[in-house]
């Protein structure tokens, strides 16, 4: 009886030392604030994604911390990326929301990138970046048809050479299906681009149909502004009469120039990320706190309010997409760097 009772009580004290160590590993970030790094203008996508999640992320990380959102932009997000790689502190006060699509421009070796993608700690994604390509009504591009049989090149609205969205993809469908178009740009971010759209200063742009059916809504439901392409595998949703890209290529290589280049990093191009180097309590932290916040009531409601979709993406599932680029063939890799950067 007393051996049993001594190892009863061995047993417990164990158990309160362990959960105890737990305990006091877990960070509190009461008093503290934590900011969003935000690779573009206010007002855009990325921006309204970050602001939304802002406001319910605190609830669900100890000590119910303020978030706030600071815009960083330039050369496509990537003053950002390398801002949050080599300069943020890793103590889990920053946090980075940049185009992913860097992550694939550094197997392009893309100049300036000052990062591996490899040792960013990912948090997860609200949503993937799955485009939609869009025109003003009043640029004559309405449809497919339309924009092949266009007698000058169309003008449509870009960031930075190696982002994702709109660039990579409006610089992919040009080769891959020979469209008439010219890339303009240098926007510091869709917000931007949309003005210039709606000004006759550009015929249309591309970035994920999440963000556009919420950010640009009230053109899109008057007609003002047309989705005439999607350069997704399967449709999306509210856009079933759409065509698809991948069905207008007309070659093998084209339509593998569409799906290395254009389906594949569509699952990384909106991360959330930690600067390499942040503890892992710290880590397992906010990337519960971000996991929780997505199935929140509360900020379901304001996003479904905003039109924001939501299809979140792991940590784990980006860590696995991001890793598989570094393994892309050594051809495609050259043809894609001929195609986005020369």
């Amino acid at each position: 009886m007393f051996k049993k009772s001594y190892l009863l009580t061995c047993l417990v004290t164990v158990f309160l030392f362990l959960a105890s160590a737990v305990f006091a590993a877990a960070p509190s970030f009461k008093g503290k604030t934590i900011r969003i790094i935000v690779g573009y203008s206010a007002g855009g996508g990325y921006d309204t994604y970050a602001r939304t999640i802002s406001r319910h992320m605190g609830r669900h990380i100890p000590g119910n911390p303020a978030i706030i959102v600071e815009n960083m932009t330039g050369a496509g997000s990537l003053i950002s990326a390398n801002y949050i790689y080599k300069i943020a502190k890793p103590d889990g006060l920053t946090i980075g929301h940049f185009n992913g699509g860097l992550f694939f421009n550094q197997v392009l070796k893309q100049p300036g990138i000052e990062f591996d993608t490899r040792k960013f700690i990912f948090l997860g994604a609200a949503v993937k970046e799955e485009c939609a390509i869009a025109f003003s009504k009043k640029s004559g591009i309405t449809s497919m048809e339309k924009w092949l049989a266009a007698e000058k090149p169309v003008k449509m609205g870009g960031v930075a050479p190696g982002a994702y969205a709109p660039d990579n993809v409006i610089r992919l469908l040009k080769v891959a299906l020979g469209l008439p178009t010219q890339l303009v740009s240098g926007y510091k971010g869709t917000a931007k681009i949309r003005l210039a759209v709606e000004s006759g200063e550009l015929a249309g742009t591309t970035w994920g149909w999440a963000s556009m059916r919420s950010t640009w809504r009230k053109p899109l439901e008057t007609g003002d502004v047309v989705v005439v392409l999607q350069a997704v595998p399967e449709p999306l949703d509210g856009l079933a009469n759409v065509p698809l890209a991948i069905n207008y290529a007309k070659t093998d290589e084209a339509r593998l120039l569409i799906e290395a280049g254009i389906h594949s990093p569509s699952l990384f191009a909106r991360p959330f990320v930690l600067p390499p180097g942040t503890p892992v309590p710290t880590t397992q932290t906010l990337r519960t706190a971000l996991t929780e916040t997505l199935k929140d009531p509360e900020f379901i409601a304001e996003a479904k309010k905003a039109r924001l979709d939501l299809e979140p993406v792991t940590h784990t599932q980006l860590e696995k997409a991001a890793n598989s680029i570094f393994k892309m063939d050594s051809a495609m890799v050259a043809k894609l760097t001929d195609i986005l950067y020369k």
